[in-house]
Parts: C-alpha cells; structure tokens; sequence
C-alpha cells in the first residue's frame, strides 16, 4: 500500500474529472487492442513554471488539444524535452512503476541542458500517481505471463512562452499524458536487422545526445529511412569525431555478449543517453554470473567479434521494446552476422534470460530485491 510520503505527492494536484469519460466497453475493446501511441486516456497531469512564480498550478485535467501562441519558443527554437515510463497491473490489481525516480533524474539532465526548469523528485513521481488515481482503470490487466501490456506515460515539458528572441524562455509547461500499449512484437520477440548509418550521425560531442529532446529523435528519422529501405528495423549510429565507435541506435542501447561471459555495452558519453533499462541490465547482469563491462567498442571489434565467433550474442533495449535481440548488422557494403549459432534461433539465450528476469521484476512475479517498484494506485 502507498505510504504517507507516497500520498503527499498527489495532495498538491487539483483533479478536474473529465465530463465526457470513454465509455467502459470502448475502453475495454481498445485495451483488447491498444497497439502502441495510438489511444489515450481520459485525463493529462500539468504543471506551470514561470520565472517570477516557479512550479505552480498543479492539475490533473481532462485529456484534450493545447493552446499555444504561434510565436510559443519551443515551435521555433526546440526547447523541450521528454520521457518515456511505464505502468504495469500486478496480479493482485496493484499498479506499479519501474525505477520513476531514474527517470526523474535523467528528466533533469535533460532540462539542465535544454536550459529548462528542473522538476523535482516529488513533482514528478506525483504527477504519475495523480494521473493514475484518476485513470487506473486504463491500465490493461495481462491474461498471462507472456502478456507485456503496460499503460505508456509520457511526461514532457516544453517552452510555451510567446517570444521570438533565442534565450531560455520564462514561461514553460509540463503535461503528462498515457497511452495503452500492448507487447512491442506481435508475435513474439524476433530478431530485428539493424542499418548501419554511413551518412548521418545522431549526436556530436557537446551536444545533446545524453539529452533526451525531441532534437535528437528528429536527427535519426532520415536514417531510419533509409533503414526500412533496406528492410532493417533499426538504426545503429557511429560516433561523429571518428566514424569508427558504436554509440546506439536510434532509441535503444546496444550490448555484446562474449564467449568468455564478458557483457560490453559503449561507455557513456555526452552523445549517449543513459537508458534506464540500459541501467537495469547492468545490474541483473551480475546476478546472472555475467561480467558487465562499460567501454568504447568499435565497429572493427564488432565485425570481427561476430566473424570469429568472441561475440556470441548482440542486442539492443529500452523502455518500450524492453530488450530485443539483434540479428545482423546491414550496410551499403556488408552483412554482419554471428557466426556462434545460428543468430535468427538459439544463439540468444542471454538476451532471453535478462529479458525474461527483468519483466518478472516488474509484472511483480519475481521479489524486487534492489527496490526499484513504486506503487501508484
């Protein structure tokens, strides 16, 4: 159950119930088959910032259109930034949250440098539970183990101000909205081919790749053309100084797996974002006997890793695909594949294993030894 500390995050937000609510049996129907980013809930949490007042007008509303002045800075200059976070129904119809103060952290990170107001630890776990204790019942109920549906929240702030001038803006806005969302692979996880991009990089040095913005997304989107292009899922990006490190796809972190037990995944830098389930499986890494290893990893050592057979697997994660093994690496002159088994079937044995370990975790299936569950409703 909540502890007092859990519910004095939600007392400062005034709740204004939506008066038009989705009628239970099409709610029903769309959780049947909710898809990813298509359907929303009845209600959005918001917060004001202005220069002069700070955070104020704590709200959770009826889910609908924005506002905005056509002059707004964040239309002009791409001031804002985002998460990605994730609600899950446990069996005994509790709903829980993974590691949302990672999250709140990064948030931060990522407002410091967008030249955004940062949001506490409190304003942003409690817009999550003050959401939910409105829209609860939009969390799908899994039919069994297999079932990965969640209720996707995506916090974000953006510069609402209405000023033409390139400086940080004085008045800025945070919203919460949440979308159902059922296993990220119909079907089952597949191994997905990635496009190994020649032409575009993802981040520069003293950019804003460790940042999660909508800038950066943005840059990856003609990449990822020409990935399914070339009938590839996903985009790998080389750094942009040297044209020879792996840094990550387009969203997701990448990991190696070694014959030897070793489980290397590219250092972070200011042109990585520090994935929270990055994070996460660095951790459960270790309980598995594994032997993780942060470290520049060039495309050379990948090439021949997979050729000789010291890499024996490869797979990517995140928030929404949670981890998803990788079957080859295409470009415009090669195919890299694993040559240690056969890299479309049984040669994924780790990547299943941790995948399995954390979604046990956070169904509730499994003890949650390192604490990293907050309750919600």
């Amino acid at each position: 159950m909540p502890t007092a500390s859990d519910t004095q995050f939600t007392s400062q937000f005034e709740t204004l119930p939506s008066n038009q609510p989705m009628a239970d049996e099409i709610r029903a129907n769309i959780l049947n088959n909710p898809g990813f980013g298509k359907h929303f809930t009845d209600h959005m949490a918001h917060i004001r910032w202005t220069v002069d007042a700070d955070w104020h007008g704590h709200q959770v509303r009826p889910y609908g259109p924005l506002t905005l002045d056509p002059a707004a800075s964040v239309l002009h200059y791409g001031q804002e930034i985002f998460e990605g976070i994730k609600a899950y129904r446990h069996a005994d119809g509790s709903i829980w949250t993974f590691r949302p103060e990672k999250n709140a952290e990064r948030f931060r990170r990522s407002a410091r440098r967008l030249a955004l107001p940062e949001l506490s630890d409190a304003d942003f776990i409690g817009s999550l539970k003050a959401l939910l204790a409105q829209d609860h019942a939009w969390v799908p109920t899994p039919a069994s183990a297999s079932d990965e549906c969640s209720l996707y929240l995506r916090p974000f702030m953006i510069a609402s101000e209405a000023f033409l001038g390139v400086r940080p803006a004085h008045e800025v806005d945070y919203y919460v909205i949440a979308s159902p969302a059922a296993a990220y692979f119909k079907g089952g996880v597949a191994p997905v081919s990635i496009w190994l991009s020649s032409h575009y990089k993802r981040a520069a040095p003293g950019g804003t790749g460790f940042a999660k913005c909508g800038g950066n997304y943005a840059a990856s989107l003609a990449a990822q053309k020409e990935a399914e292009a070339h009938q590839c899922g996903q985009v790998a990006f080389l750094d942009a100084a040297e044209n020879k490190w792996v840094e990550e796809l387009g969203g997701m972190n990448l990991f190696f797996v070694f014959k030897d037990g070793r489980l290397v995944t590219p250092r972070l830098t200011d042109t990585i974002l520090e994935g929270v389930t990055r994070n996460s499986v660095l951790t459960l890494a270790k309980e598995e006997g594994l032997t993780p290893e942060e470290r520049p990893i060039s495309i050379d050592e990948w090439r021949e890793g997979a050729a000789s057979g010291e890499i024996t697997e490869i797979f990517a994660c995140g928030t929404a695909a949670v981890i998803t093994p990788v079957g080859e690496l295409v470009s415009e002159h090669e195919r890299i594949r694993l040559t240690a088994g056969d890299a479309n079937n049984d040669s994924n044995e780790v990547a299943m294993r941790l995948r399995t370990k954390l979604l046990d975790l956070q169904y509730g299936r499994s003890e949650d030894k390192h604490g990293w569950l907050t309750q919600l409703v």
